[in-house]
């Protein structure tokens, strides 16, 4: 799910092409025509390009997709019931039983752990059960000919024309998310070029049918991003009520041996003292509590939704022994038209909250943090009802 989540908040913009590449908006068949016109310019054979064209199509199912992302206004703890169940974590189980060779190639090779990969695989695909029925040339080509963020995918479109160069890409069967990802782990065509591995040495990389080549380009993905091997991700802890919750938030960074002298201590196994982390309070001061190691921010490079990426790394947690997380007693916390409403305030104070869409990015965390110390509220970034009355 390569940063899809990103692609999705970004504002919309006016369409500014490069020199020479087809430009957005306009009728669909003059953007294909355009678009044919700047593959041939990049060297590819006219017949190739032809071929790889001929049959592709506007899918209004792809933009209605990528206007209508609700599940991310979802709090951690709803978020997280949701996504994980007994029935993934014992699929998961399986799983690592099933493919252990690979998954011992994958922590040799590319010191990823087992766990961190059986989470994306889980959420993405159900394990390569639901990979997504959208076809991606289609999907791809509409997203480019779309004015709100083309530069973001028009390089996927020459991506997978490479692929079909080679055999691993057809333009009417290959299937995915409304995105453009293909495969068990939902990879972009440049990344699938970029990290692509042939793990079962069959001369093809086919993240769609093969468990061994999803794995381990999903690895290899990882570690290019900047996976540290060897270190953990996220750990829970228990915080005591006398912290400083300005501290908390991913803008701030400690050893967590430093944590430790301020009370925070690990709900499971030890804390990495030497380790930079970060103290991430998803719900406030009330709720779940976790700290975020350097390998917790690789997770943003697959995905940018904070809540995705949490549960996410929770769940690779799990699939290590860590226990069902204390979820706490947090306050009601403001969703939909009340933090729409909270952001348009933010807004006017002079705050960055990106896009007014009535979901808790970074930017609306950090103005909520950066308000309540001006209110002498407890600063733990978590939007409340109190909150917006006092604004």
């Amino acid at each position: 799910m390569r940063k899809i989540f990103q692609m999705a908040v970004l504002v919309a913009g006016v369409c500014v092409p490069q020199l020479g590449a087809a430009k957005c908006g306009g009728t669909f068949s003059k953007f294909v025509s355009e678009t044919k016109k700047e593959a041939r310019a990049k060297g590819y054979e006219a017949g190739l390009v032809d071929s790889f064209f001929a049959n592709v199509r506007p899918d209004s199912k792809v933009i209605k997709a990528d206007r209508a992302q609700g599940v991310f206004q979802l709090d951690f703890t709803s978020f997280a019931r949701r996504l994980i169940s007994n029935d993934r974590l014992n699929k998961g189980v399986s799983m690592a039983k099933r493919y252990d060779s690979v998954f011992d190639r994958v922590e040799r090779e590319y010191g990823v752990s087992r766990g961190v990969l059986l989470a994306f695989w889980a959420f993405e695909t159900d394990f390569g059960a639901f990979q997504g029925d959208f076809n991606t040339l289609n999907a791809l080509m509409t997203l480019s000919h779309d004015c709100r963020r083309p530069e973001l995918f028009r390089p996927q479109v020459f991506a997978a024309l490479e692929l079909y160069k080679h055999g691993d890409f057809s333009p009417t069967t290959t299937t995915g998310a409304w995105a453009g990802e293909i495969g068990m782990v939902q990879m972009l065509p440049q990344d699938i070029i970029d990290n692509g591995v042939d793990g079962d040495g069959d001369g093809h990389i086919l993240l769609k049918t093969s468990p061994a080549d999803a794995l381990l380009s999903g690895a290899k993905m990882l570690k290019h991003l900047g996976w540290r091997a060897g270190e953990p991700w996220l750990q829970e802890v228990v915080v005591p009520e006398t912290m400083d919750w300005s501290k908390s938030g991913l803008r701030t960074q400690m050893k967590a041996s430093d944590w430790a002298k301020m009370g925070v201590r690990s709900r499971h196994g030890t804390l990495a003292g030497r380790l930079p982390a970060s103290l991430i309070l998803p719900q406030g001061r009330k709720g779940p509590a976790f700290l975020a190691y350097p390998n917790f921010r690789v997770y943003f490079e697959w995905n940018q939704s904070f809540t995705y990426v949490l549960t996410a790394a929770y769940f690779a947690n799990r699939f290590g022994g860590a226990p069902v997380f204390d979820a706490g007693q947090p306050e009601r916390g403001l969703a939909g038209g009340d933090l729409k409403i909270l952001q348009e305030k933010l807004a006017r104070k002079g705050y960055d909250v990106g896009k007014i869409d009535g979901i808790l990015g970074a930017g609306t965390r950090a103005a909520v943090q950066d308000m309540q110390q001006k209110l002498g509220m407890p600063a733990d970034a978590w939007p409340t009802r109190q909150l917006l009355n006092r604004l």
